[in-house]
């Protein structure tokens, strides 16, 4: 009867396993850290300290140099004070980061100062990334806290005249080296204060330097250098940091000097080399909501100061039309750049805007006005390993029905990635001969036999 009986089996003991320990490494990380926060607490504290004993309307004229012989006293006397011990060496570190907490932005000073820095990236207080070769790197960098970074922010907004603030809360500015600046605040940046820096090349990118970096070819270089001597008007197509500023400054270089241009952006970006430059730059509206002066007003008012060549560093809104119409009566050779993912979707991009003007006009009117006046788009693309390249060089040919048609001079033949992921590939000639060659031929330039030929 007792058969099928099974003893019962006795309960598994649980398994108590610890957490492991801290690594060493991650000791080593945690040091570094502290010892991070409390510099940076006191170069802050240092900084609050002297703001009450400086003649901040002074220190505009006087070098970098004279206030930090001025300070380093000041500063060894409040240490002393403090009860803080340093040496020599940490002495003149924390003053050299003392000074740039008086005279720039504090911590982001070093990467404006790096040449190999093109973006510098504050998410938060807490952490900054700046872009080098076209890839994001952390950095050691952090602000005391959200109020250290919103005093540089504000810092950099008075600079320029704007504010920022809970009912403005972004702004676009420009430091005075050129560099383009965007900021948000809370209650839009939900964690905490956004900041980013787009540097200002000093050494302005020639079609050499493209050449070098593999952005685009000895061949590719040649048409470029005809389509701008021609006075073809173009169009740069990209997506955001795709590099159609850097190209439109290459491509400017091939403009004779004779030439009367006139440049208008949203943010002045461009290093035109030539002598007769008119630059030109929008302005938002005070705090009154008044005093706003758009691309458009800036188009539609330098087609009154006898331009050669129009230059729009963005096309963003209504101003499209009328730097449509300037391409339409007389101005050849402009040049503007628009946000789109292809040559076809900057088209598309052109109408939308158009139609922001208010101004009905008939689908097909517009093409054709827009067939007539772009002879040349150019699309450019950041690639996935950072560099950024011309991927297809497209003539605009004219209309068929309703339709804008194109074709394709040149291409970028992409082939793979390598093992570092580099992107593999080479540029391609179509085979198809531009028509715009004939105005080539017009103005007495000789270009290569096989500039064209397919491969």
């Amino acid at each position: 009867m007792f058969r099928n009986f099974q003893p019962e089996k006795p309960a598994p003991k649980l398994m108590v396993v610890a957490p492991p320990g801290p690594t060493v490494e991650d000791l080593v990380s945690a040091s570094t850290q502290a010892l991070a926060s409390r510099h940076t607490e006191l170069k802050v504290h240092l900084h609050e300290k002297l703001l009450g004993m400086l003649n901040l309307s002074v220190l505009d004229k006087i070098s970098r140099e004279e206030l930090g012989r001025e300070l380093s006293p000041i500063i060894r006397d409040i240490l002393v004070a403090d009860g803080i011990a340093l040496n020599t060496s940490e002495r003149g570190q924390i003053t050299e980061e003392v000074l740039d907490e008086v005279l720039g932005l504090g911590p982001l000073e070093p990467f404006l100062k790096d040449p190999t820095v093109s973006d510098i990236l504050v998410n938060t207080h807490k952490q900054v990334f700046v872009e080098r070769a076209g890839k994001l790197e952390p950095t050691p960098a952090r602000f005391k806290d959200e109020r250290h970074l919103l005093r540089i922010i504000q810092k950099i907004v008075g600079g320029v005249g704007r504010r920022i603030d809970e009912s403005q809360p972004w702004m676009d500015a420009r430091l005075p080296d050129g560099s383009r600046v965007n900021a948000l605040v809370p209650p839009c940046a939900v964690d905490g204060p956004l900041l980013s820096i787009r540097k200002f090349s000093k050494i302005p990118y020639t079609m050499g330097r493209l050449i070098d970096i593999g952005s685009v070819d000895e061949r590719i270089a040649i048409l470029f250098e005809l389509i701008t001597r021609c006075r073809i008007n173009i169009l740069i197509s990209g997506g955001t940091g795709s590099g159609k500023t850097t190209l439109l400054n290459a491509l400017s270089s091939f403009i004779d000097n004779k030439e009367r241009i006139i440049t208008i952006e949203d943010t002045a970006e461009l290093q035109l080399q030539q002598t007769h430059v008119g630059r030109m730059e929008s302005r938002p509206a005070n705090q009154e909501n008044r005093g706003e002066v758009t691309q458009r007003d800036l188009v539609r008012n330098a087609l009154r100061m006898r331009p050669d060549r129009i230059i729009v560093g963005e096309v963003r809104g209504a101003e499209v039309l009328d730097m449509l119409q300037a391409m339409n009566t007389g101005h050849d050779g402009s040049m503007t750049t628009v946000h789109a993912n292809s040559p076809r979707d900057a088209l598309t991009r052109l109408e939308h805007m158009v139609g922001m003007t208010g101004i009905e006009i008939p689908l097909k009117s517009l093409r054709g006005q827009v067939a007539s006046a772009l002879q040349i788009i150019i699309q450019v693309q950041r690639m996935s390993d950072g560099r950024r390249r011309v991927v297809s060089v497209q003539e605009i040919t004219g209309m068929e029905g309703d339709t804008i048609t194109c074709q394709e001079v040149f291409r970028f033949q992409r082939s793979g990635v390598d093992r570092e992921g580099n992107v593999l590939g080479e540029h391609r000639a179509t085979g198809i001969r531009p028509r715009f060659m004939r105005r080539v031929d017009e103005f007495g330039i000789e270009a290569p036999i096989d500039l064209f030929r397919e491969g």
